[in-house]
Order: C-alpha cells, then sequence, then structure tokens
C-alpha cells in the first residue's frame, strides 16, 4: 500500500503529511481535531507561542491516551476475571451429581 500526501492546516499553516492510501480522511478529521484544540487553548490560557501551545496539548493528548489505556487494561482484566468465573460455573455444572 503507498502512501498519500495530505495537506492539513493547522494554526493557519499548511502542512504537507504522508499516510496510507485509504487514511486521508482520518488524518484530516485529527488535524482538525488539533487545530479545535489549540484554538480553544490558545483563548482560554490566552498563550500565544506555537511552541507552548503544541506542547502542552501534546502533554493533554498523552494524558488522555494514558486514561484510555488504563480503563482499557481495567475492562481487559474484569473480562478476564469473569470469562474464568464462567468457565468454572461451567465446569461445575457440568460434574455429576454426588449424592
Amino acid at each position: 500500500m503507498s502512501n498519500q500526501a495530505v495537506d492539513v492546516k493547522i494554526l493557519g499553516k499548511i502542512t504537507r503529511v504522508n499516510c496510507p492510501a485509504g487514511q486521508e480522511e482520518s488524518l484530516i478529521q485529527a488535524a482538525q481535531e488539533l487545530n479545535d484544540r489549540l484554538q480553544s487553548m490558545s483563548e482560554k490560557t490566552k498563550v500565544t507561542n506555537e511552541i507552548n501551545l503544541l506542547t502542552i496539548a501534546a502533554l493533554n493528548i498523552c494524558y488522555e491516551l494514558q486514561e484510555k489505556n488504563q480503563a482499557s487494561d481495567h475492562l481487559s482484566e474484569r473480562i478476564e476475571k469473569l470469562s474464568a468465573s464462567l468457565e468454572d460455573a461451567l465446569r461445575r455444572s457440568s460434574l455429576p451429581e454426588q449424592g
């Protein structure tokens, strides 16, 4: 699969980015979300330095990713426990009754 060059606009500047063919729309949406975050952050914090804005945005995005990864890990652990409980219950229900 070849890469496709896509122009995205962030903070009023056009940047050409390569992405896998078929992923162009996802890249454009991600760039728009980043641009929206940066503009919102600039308005809220009055920070205008692009490097500072980008650094804060990157930290926020990394924090959100960590939170989602932790939630995913907790869900995976819960699923494993439920699966083990279900397997145990099925195993016990298939044992012949003693009496």
